[in-house]
């Protein structure tokens, strides 16, 4: 048996560890065999991804790995989405997404912490997770580009309300540094014009201006949304699809909207393969974290580590399906531990409400298993 033939034989099996570090202005691309080998790394710019495919070719040859040994990759989450992943497998890389809050960091209070450390725990990790060591960190689940697309919609129309409501604060917060209080109508600007300090001068110039510019910036966030409201409501349910099935079995039940009914299902219930409900309610950060040490035991609140989108509908739904789905099961579970206390304890209810509704919502539309009690629409909104 010849040198070539042993080297050959012995990198059979063997894949290409590949890392990356992402920088808006420059990455840091790692790469290895397995555990115990030194990495070698590499500082390119950001976004060549020309100069990826060549360095994975340069990498092969100084590990001595044939052409066709496959590459395995992966980085964190985060401002860059899901398009490199993309590329990297359109290109014949197996990438695996990860979860930034579950990788495993050192629990000193003071630690080192640079790219090139980052790096090195990201291709152990790797190296471990296809050693079949499947709890070193969470594989975040890719969506297609349609269903990440579909999301877009509720997303800018959740922004533009956050922007409304922002403007509307500053417009009364100028109004009050002058002792001013007027209502956020219509008529907004013909009752500024009208309007005399306590003192019964007339509003400062400089402030009736910002007033103006504040309102006309609150006028245009209102006509986008109108228009966003006009495209959902023209948004065709496609039922051969699992988004659109969501939608039309969610928008059965009192108490979910059109809105709600979109999020939940592009979101979440249109392309998540969900197993269980714990796994669900991880999902969306709604499950309690619990602290166990010895014989104490308690839980610290729940975690908000998952989809703020859908949490933040979630608890809105949860207060409507108390008002119209009064005779459902959750709600008088809901009034009988908690209606009878304080406006904290309400609070912690109604997330506990929320939790327990999203999974019945989970059922009705993954198992056609209705909420107990709940009532249905008369037709379909």
């Amino acid at each position: 048996m010849n040198t070539m033939t042993r080297d050959l034989e012995s990198t059979v099996g063997v894949s290409l560890l590949m890392a990356f570090e992402l920088g808006q202005r420059w990455w840091k691309v790692g790469f290895t065999t397995g555990l115990g080998q030194r990495p070698r790394t590499r500082r390119i710019a950001a976004g060549a991804m020309a100069v990826v495919l060549t360095e994975v070719a340069r990498a092969k040859t100084r590990f001595g790995l044939p052409e066709a040994t496959p590459v395995i990759s992966c980085y964190e989450a985060g401002r860059d989405g899901f398009w490199l992943h993309r590329y990297l497998t359109a290109h014949g890389v197996t990438n695996h997404v990860v979860d930034s809050s579950s990788i495993e960091v050192d629990r000193r209070a003071r630690r080192s912490k640079t790219d090139q450390l980052d790096l090195g725990g990201l291709l152990t990790l790797l190296a471990r997770y296809q050693a079949g060591d499947r709890r070193c960190w969470r594989v975040v689940r890719v969506p297609s580009v349609e269903d990440e697309d579909a999301r877009q919609l509720h997303r800018t129309r959740e922004t533009l309300q956050a922007d409304r409501t922002r403007l509307i604060n500053r417009l009364k917060a100028t109004l009050a540094v002058l002792g001013l209080r007027l209502p956020v109508t219509r008529d907004f600007i013909a009752r500024v014009d009208a309007a005399r300090l306590p003192d019964g001068c007339p509003m400062p110039p400089g402030a009736r201006q910002r007033l103006a510019h504040d309102w006309a910036l609150l006028t245009s966030v209102e006509h986008q949304l109108e228009e966003l409201d006009a495209t959902r409501q023209a948004l065709p349910i496609d039922l051969t699809t699992p988004t659109g099935r969501a939608v039309e079995r969610l928008q059965r039940l009192r108490a979910v909207g059109p809105a709600g009914a979109w999020v939940l299902a592009t979101e979440i219930f249109g392309w998540r393969e969900i197993r269980n409900a714990r796994q669900l309610g991880a999902l969306v950060g709604v499950v309690p974290a619990v602290y166990q040490s010895g014989e104490m035991r308690r839980d610290r609140g729940i975690t908000r580590a998952g989809n703020h989108h859908v949490r933040r509908l979630m608890v809105q739904l949860a207060w409507g399906w108390l008002r119209w789905q009064r005779s459902s099961a959750l709600s008088q579970w809901y009034h009988a531990r908690f209606a009878a206390g304080g406006p904290r304890l309400r609070r912690i209810g109604i997330v506990a409400l929320a939790r327990k509704l999203l999974v019945a919502l989970w059922r009705y539309v993954d198992h056609d298993v209705l909420p107990d009690g709940a009532v249905m629409k008369a037709t379909t909104m």
